[in-house]
């Protein structure tokens, strides 16, 4: 499948640019909390780099199967093409490792457990993996409206495979954004933020949920 083409199908130059104002704030007022600056953070299936570009910290890697992903990637962010984890140098371990709608992407749920295992073993100690995944419960059929689809997740399934891979959950919200960006979530960067903080709301919007998890102490 031609990555590049499905995504400039799917999204126009005016979404990709709305969103990224999105996730300037979604990292402000959300995600900062699990990362540091002295960090070094890996964005698994980068695509826009909406997160790797816009984290604060000490170093900044994307990978992803695309290689015109790299063109996304701002200044001080490294790029390496690869559709796997295993076998590929990435020059260190991580504190902080970031999925952001990937694991449905993959081909079937061996896949993702193989994913979050490779995943763990890149992780340094005290390091963190942040999942932010549509959720099949949440979505119902909407989930398979793009032609990339394939695995279904629900939160369940998903904490599950995370603790079948060696990983304790330490925080997960069900209702977090609205499905996809062609969804109602605001663009303006003072809506999101008041999204953020009316989670009353997220419950009849959300169809993703978000996910943190550490390495336990016995893989």
């Amino acid at each position: 499948m031609n990555l590049d083409k499905v995504y400039k199908h799917r999204f126009s130059p005016e979404e990709v640019e709305a969103m990224a104002g999105v996730w300037r704030v979604l990292i402000d007022d959300f995600f900062a909390r699990w990362i540091g600056k002295d960090d070094a953070v890996l964005d698994i299936g980068a695509g826009y780099c909406n997160f790797i570009n816009h984290v604060t910290a000490a170093r900044r890697v994307a990978i992803d199967a695309n290689p015109a992903v790299e063109e996304n990637c701002a200044d001080g962010v490294e790029f390496i093409e690869a559709s796997r984890l295993s076998g590929v140098d990435l020059g260190g371990g991580f504190d902080v490792a970031f999925m952001s709608n990937f694991l449905e992407h993959l081909d079937s749920a061996n896949d993702v457990l193989t994913l979050l295992a490779d995943t763990r073993k890149l992780l340094n100690p005290g390091g963190r993996v942040i999942i932010l995944q549509p959720n099949f419960e949440l979505t119902g059929s909407k989930y398979f409206d793009f032609i990339d689809h394939k695995t279904v997740l629900t939160d369940k399934s998903l904490v599950e495979a995370l603790e079948l891979t060696g990983y304790r959950v330490t925080y997960l919200k069900k209702y977090f954004l609205p499905y996809t960006s062609k969804s109602a979530l605001p663009k303006k960067p003072w809506m999101v933020r008041l999204y953020l903080k009316m989670p009353i709301v997220h419950r009849f919007m959300a169809g993703q949920s978000v996910v943190v998890a550490t390495p336990d102490t016995v893989p």
